[in-house]
């Protein structure tokens, strides 16, 4: 029996629908009485061969070649594993088809409502089934499927009454409507001091009531361990699994089994749970703190949550929430396009809840009190705050950026952000030059910048400013002697600290929570964090902001932020009115003005100069699209030969999907390609 060519394309392409690979020889089989032909979506990555292919089911397996399961195929002269997609009565295939070699498991892990999610995800990504099956099927263990099935949750428990929604216009409406299987959605503004944990899982009590299922997705095991713990307290611990990567192989395969197999209906986790396949029907999905950079896949095709959750939520008729402090401008996007409503509480519950913010420079005591004010890390106002919240017994949390921040250039005189005047991206020198003085060039559109002016003050210098946590921490410990100094970050991150004075300096994500409350926050380096090279850079700080501030007490109860950047800047102002939703506006306006995301569909491709340009040279954009670059990255391929460079392709939000379905054509053409591999993403957190 001869093989099929996998590496065809074009017209025999089209017919080569059928398996390739070498049958069973050897061995007497008969085919399957009732449709012996198996569709199998093999293990292979490249684009050229992300379709089906035939194979003859012999009788032997019957019983067991169900859709969805999983078997090994010959292809191209080499065992494969591959999932069973469907089986037929005949084949569009005219030549010999291989056998099905084996039936690795009979039980159905890729079938209906999950594998129509996979095939939405590749194709809104451009990517391969098989790359979004890595990701929404975990591998095998065989004695976990062996085990005993385990009993179900039982008869879900009554909802409890709450309130507490009631704090937000149209928050009891929506639990209302959760409760009764509609396809609410909103997104969701949560005050500083809410419990965001237990509103969460009384959201997802009342789908349970009802028996329906429940997805809701956090950024890391912290918040996954808080959400767990409120809906196990709800639901009892039958009712919820928790899945994550943090589980061995086992056990997540073991939890991922008994959320198929319907044992339980609510599902906590991380961003592999947008994948869970509950037991339809489905009636909520929830993603809290979608700005976080951790709800965007690493790997090929690179899904986001939200969006991943948004189709999920629109093709089940489920109820959506996207939850958080802050607020992205593609939440913001939902909102005013009147796709989603918003759940908001009134001015009077905002200042009720919030901490005193206060901002450098916001009037001319604070001036004539400190001349050095705008220069100085620490100045006298944070100093103070500091040091009430010290008396007053309360700890101190001090948060500064991530050491390994990227430097950003700024004005050397006020400091704002350095942009290209072609496409306002964000200006850097080139690797290997470190000398600000020498023209600087955009990472976005690669024009070089002969003549920097600054916009807001007319200098014409540059500079770049980082500072550690490790060199904070020293600092402090001079400045406050006597006073305990705490770090949480890197490797030692602390969960709680005790409600006694301390300076506890942490980097953001990692902030641990002081048992009543932190007296005062500062938020240092605020000018650095909002100058980093990147289209979200106010957004992350902004949201990073937040996070700090609600773990301080109110401003009743004495609690103060300190943020070291002029009060004029629009993220400071969002923070200190606390108004996360005027800055996703503004934020929103901003980039649909410049023709950024999420007002356009952006996709970038990189790798090295041979291969983009290969792809770039096949690729049929729609009307509205247009190429930006290619600019070189600063970086060398796998094999050390080329520096890697990189696109940026756009188009019309309504073009989205011609922009997905030109770039997953262009790489089908392409097949692997003469230039190396190319790295394609749609939507990237940041196109540079």
């Amino acid at each position: 029996m001869s093989e099929v060519d996998v590496s065809a394309t074009g017209g025999e392409r089209a017919r080569s629908k059928g398996g390739s690979g070498s049958g069973a020889r050897g061995r007497s089989a008969e085919p399957a009485a009732e449709l012996p032909i198996a569709r199998v979506l093999v293990d292979v990555s490249p684009h050229h061969l992300d379709r089906p292919f035939d194979y003859v089911v012999p009788s032997r397996f019957d019983t067991e070649a169900v859709p969805g399961c999983r078997v090994r195929v010959r292809f191209n002269g080499r065992l494969l594993d591959g999932f069973l997609l469907e089986r037929v009565a005949e084949s569009d295939y005219a030549g010999r088809l291989a056998w099905l070699q084996r039936v690795v498991s009979s039980e159905p892990v890729l079938v209906g409502e999950l594998l129509e999610l996979v095939r939405a995800v590749a194709r809104r990504y451009a990517g391969t089934l098989n790359d979004v099956a890595r990701l929404a099927v975990p591998p095998r263990h065989a004695r976990v499927e062996n085990e005993a099935v385990v009993a179900g949750p039982g008869e879900p428990p009554s909802p409890p009454e709450s309130t507490s929604w009631s704090r937000y216009g149209h928050g009891a409406a929506f639990l209302r409507a959760v409760r009764e299987g509609k396809p609410a959605r909103a997104v969701w503004q949560a005050l500083p001091d809410e419990d965001w944990s237990t509103r969460l899982a009384e959201l997802a009590a009342a789908a349970a009531a009802e028996r329906r299922s429940a997805i809701l997705v956090v950024p890391d095991h912290r918040d996954l361990t808080r959400l767990t713990k409120s809906c196990a307290a709800l639901l009892g611990d039958r009712g919820v699994v928790s899945l994550s990567s943090e589980l061995g192989q086992a056990e997540r395969y073991r939890r991922w089994l008994a959320v198929r197999r319907g044992n339980a209906r609510i599902v906590v986790g991380t961003r592999a749970a947008m994948f869970a396949p509950v037991v339809p029907p489905v009636g909520l999905v929830v993603v809290w703190d979608d700005g976080d950079d951790q709800h965007l896949y690493p790997t090929a095709p690179y899904p986001h949550v939200r969006d991943v959750l948004t189709h999920r939520a629109h093709s089940a008729g489920a109820a959506l929430l996207i939850g958080g402090f802050a607020r992205t401008a593609e939440a913001e996007m939902l909102v005013e396009s009147g796709w989603a409503g918003e759940l908001v509480a009134s001015r009077a519950e905002v200042r009720s809840a919030t901490p005193r913010v206060t901002a450098i420079g916001e009037d001319d005591a604070q001036l004539a009190k400190d001349p050095t004010i705008r220069s100085a890390r620490l100045p006298s106002i944070a100093f103070q705050a500091a040091r009430q919240a010290l008396r007053d017994g309360t700890p101190v949390l001090v948060q500064v950026p991530r050491r390994g921040y990227m430097p950003a250039l700024g004005c050397a005189g006020c400091g704002e952000r350095a942009t290209c005047r072609k496409c306002a991206g964000p200006l850097a020198i080139p690797a290997g030059r470190s000398d600000v003085a020498r023209p600087p060039s955009c990472r976005w559109c690669g024009a070089v910048e002969h003549a920097f002016r600054c916009v807001s003050c007319g200098n014409d210098r540059l500079r770049a400013i980082v500072i550690g946590a490790a060199r904070t921490a020293e600092e402090l410990g001079k400045a406050f002697g006597g006073v305990t100094v705490r770090t949480s970050g890197g490797n030692e991150v602390l969960d709680r600290v005790p409600a006694a004075p301390a300076l506890v300096v942490a980097t953001p994500g990692v902030e641990p929570v002081a048992a009543d409350g932190y007296g005062a926050a500062l938020l240092l380096d605020a000018r650095a964090m909002l100058s980093r090279p990147e289209l979200r850079a106010g957004e992350q700080a902004l949201r990073r902001w937040f996070a700090a501030a609600t773990l301080v007490r109110s401003a009743a109860r004495g609690g103060r932020v300190v943020v070291l950047a002029e009060s004029e800047l629009p993220p400071v102002q969002a923070l200190v009115r606390w108004d996360p939703s005027w800055y996703a506006a503004r934020e929103l306006a901003g980039r649909a003005e410049l023709g950024y995301p999420p007002a356009k569909r952006v996709a970038s491709v990189d790798g090295a100069p041979e291969a983009v340009n290969e792809l770039l040279d096949g690729v049929e954009l729609p009307g509205s699209g247009e190429i930006l670059g290619p600019v070189p990255l600063g970086e060398v391929d796998v094999a050390g030969e080329s520096e890697r460079e990189r696109a940026l392709l756009r188009v019309d939000r309504a073009h989205g999907r011609l922009l997905a379905d030109a770039l997953y054509e262009a790489q089908v053409r392409r097949g692997r390609g003469s230039g190396g591999p190319v790295r394609v993403q749609l939507d990237p957190l940041e196109p540079i």
